[in-house]
């Protein structure tokens, strides 16, 4: 009888043991400070969106002073002291790790801002866009709200599926070959608040973004300095306590499925002009043509530079 008693308490125990593991998010990793890099490879080709841009290796960017640590937050830049005609130097890094589903946090302070630049903090698979890409921050040139969007292969649409967000949806189609939606526009939302992206958002010292990804769909939130949930302050973070999220991708059977996004990086980069800053640098209010005012005009790069306190990611 103590024996069986035994055996059910400890199955009781495996079980809510197992509950725990199961309702909460674990922490898997930590990139911040001197080791943030441990956890990056440098890209060194040329820009796969045709941007004005030279991206260096970790010894260049070391000795340029484009990588460094300061007050155990990690600073990475673009030069700002020499001109070009050929590209500016910048820093482009992909994650060691490849993930499939997780929750990743980002504590960014100051992200990179002003006429030409085109920084992001994303996601991407491998034989693009047959794995999926998920970019959490993305804009150009002076643009005030942050861009989420979601790039596929065929077969991932957000039409007529039901969503809850605070971002206005620009497209609704994921396929980067859709009909009526020019190249590689994918299914992306702006952000209404001013906090989210550029200039605003580091006049308030930033602010965390969190993306869950399950088997549900993908979830981005924004949390401005001030507003920081403090389970994610606590590292037990919950997203069911968080309200609606800035952008929302269901999952929908017929719609989109999670066999669309597979063995994502994590990229963290900032390029110039391009596919994108360039085919709007004329209607964006700056000067010259985007690849002159880069290449020749450093002075106007000292705010393009990320700060970042702290990237976590939960499994």
């Amino acid at each position: 009888m103590v024996s069986s008693k035994l055996t059910i308490l400890s199955a009781l125990s495996l079980l809510s043991t197992a509950a725990v593991v199961v309702e909460g998010w674990t922490l898997a990793s930590t990139s911040q400070g001197a080791s943030f890099f441990d956890a990056f490879t440098f890209f060194t080709n040329s820009d796969p969106t045709h941007g004005f841009v030279q991206y260096v290796d970790k010894a260049t960017a070391t000795n340029k002073g484009l990588i460094y640590t300061q007050n155990n937050q990690t600073i990475i830049k673009t030069d700002n002291t020499t001109t070009t005609t050929s590209g500016r130097q910048s820093v482009r890094l992909v994650s060691t790790a490849s993930y499939n589903t997780g929750l990743f946090i980002l504590d960014l302070e100051h992200m990179p801002t002003g006429c030409g630049t085109w920084p992001a903090f994303w996601m991407v698979g491998p034989n693009w866009p047959n794995s999926g890409e998920i970019d959490i921050i993305e804009g150009v040139n002076k643009q005030a709200q942050n861009q989420a969007t979601l790039h596929t292969s065929a077969g991932c649409t957000m039409e007529g599926v039901n969503r809850s967000q605070s971002s206005t949806v620009l497209a609704n189609n994921c396929d980067v070959n859709a009909t009526g939606q020019g190249g590689n526009v994918g299914c992306g939302v702006s952000s209404p608040d001013t906090q989210t992206y550029g200039a605003g958002f580091n006049s308030n010292k930033g602010g965390v973004y969190a993306t869950q990804w399950l088997n549900d769909g993908i979830y981005i939130w924004f949390f401005p300095r001030n507003s920081i949930p403090s389970d994610i302050k606590s590292n037990a973070p919950n997203p069911n306590n968080w309200g609606t999220p800035m952008a929302a991708f269901p999952f929908v059977s017929g719609k989109c499925t999670p066999n669309k996004f597979a063995n994502l990086q994590i990229v963290i980069n900032l390029t110039f002009c391009g596919d994108w800053a360039g085919s709007v640098y004329s209607s964006s209010g700056c000067p010259s043509d985007c690849n002159t005012y880069v290449g020749q005009t450093p002075s106007a790069f000292t705010e393009a530079y990320w700060r970042i306190n702290s990237l976590k990611v939960y499994h």
